[in-house]
């Protein structure tokens, strides 16, 4: 699989850009503010059907403008297609398979398994459990369509049942049966939900490790640990214990949204003692671990994205890590770095295809 094409009007400060691409390697150069990274977030949107930056779609529109375009040429191992995200300003954004609209954006998810490596990655480990469970419910979702629909599902009860709680502080009466279903429900899907990301954990844990040993030269031993409380043999019965705290907070204070993973080096969170090196690598093995996996259930490699990917790491280690570009261990790759030099001298000794763009205020250089 990869990607032959893209078009992108008005989708941030690239009013009309046209880029051909290579099967293999693809780098893209430019100064910071320069667009090249807003390329790759395009890329992001025709798979995931939303930007790796932005959470409100309207974000994305060009300054002064009202809609945005992308559109992408794929060729998969079976057969071509053409995907196109539009959105409109107070519409709701659409995307098209070979020009036909989608019924269900969801449906898109995984088509186009994609693995993005950027520079703000490290905030998995230095912010909150939110971006960790957003990261590997993502990752679910892309190989698992059943997942996806039951975490839409739970989202939606948890919304309704924090919104119930608030209805019951307000107005001083309580309907615990709607209360009841509402619990019922929450328990269930915390149970599926929680099995899916322990399995998730348990397969990817011999390829992050691997992965982790090969880019810091086996120097330290890094762990995933999933924390949660939907496996506990008496799940059902502690979730109803907090029932009076949910009454007094207005707010659900068990299932899955409180789960956490954590990140270990040696005996450690890393986020305390790993150095910048250390945690770049981490989030690189962890992605590489997720590349792998896709590629396993999909048949196919993942497009592989690497947003300053240079950046915090050592020569060491990113000799460690052009030697797997350059024993094929990937499919299409895109690279993006600020230092045009820098990215000709590393990947011109390379044994593969390399395209080079360069790009200056939203236009690429031709």
């Amino acid at each position: 699989m990869h990607l032959e094409s893209v078009d992108l009007i008005q989708f941030k400060n690239h009013l009309k850009t046209n880029l051909e691409f290579s099967p293999q390697l693809n780098c893209i150069m430019g100064l910071n503010g320069s667009g090249k990274t807003n390329i790759l977030d395009g890329i992001h949107y025709l798979s995931l059907t939303k930007s790796a930056v932005q959470n409100s779609d309207s974000l994305n529109i060009s300054h002064g403008q009202d809609f945005f375009a992308i559109k992408g040429a794929f060729s998969l191992s079976k057969k071509n297609l053409e995907v196109r995200c539009t959105f409109e300003s107070g519409k709701k954004k659409l995307i098209y398979q070979n020009g036909k609209a989608l019924d269900k954006i969801s449906d898109h998810v995984g088509m186009i398994p994609l693995v993005l490596i950027a520079p703000d990655d490290t905030e998995l480990i230095k912010g909150g459990s939110e971006g960790r469970r957003k990261f590997f419910d993502g990752l679910i979702s892309q190989l698992d369509h059943l997942y996806l629909d039951h975490l839409i599902r739970y989202h939606h009860f948890l919304k309704q049942r924090n919104a119930l709680l608030k209805q019951f502080a307000e107005s001083g009466r309580r309907d615990l049966t709607l209360l009841g279903t509402y619990d019922q429900e929450l328990i269930r899907l915390s149970v599926i939900l929680a099995k899916r990301r322990m399995a998730l954990m348990e397969e990817m844990a011999p390829s992050f490790q691997d992965h982790y040993a090969d880019i810091a030269n086996r120097q330290e031993e890094v762990a995933v640990s999933y924390e949660t409380e939907a496996l506990r043999a008496d799940f059902e019965s502690y979730f109803l214990s907090l029932r009076q705290k949910d009454l007094a907070t207005k707010n659900s204070n068990a299932g899955i949204h409180k789960d956490d993973f954590e990140f270990r080096i040696g005996a450690h969170p890393i986020r305390k003692i790993g150095s910048q090196g250390q945690q770049k690598s981490f989030i690189i093995a962890l992605k590489l671990a997720q590349f792998q996996i896709f590629e396993k259930a999909k048949g196919e490699k993942p497009l592989l994205l690497l947003d300053d990917i240079f950046d915090k790491l050592d020569d060491e280690r990113i000799a460690k890590l052009m030697e797997l570009i350059s024993h094929r261990t990937f499919g299409q790759i895109f690279l993006t770095d600020a230092r045009p030099e820098r990215s000709k001298k590393i990947l011109g000794d390379l044994d593969a295809e390399v395209k080079f763009f360069e790009v200056e205020l939203g236009a690429v250089k031709k």
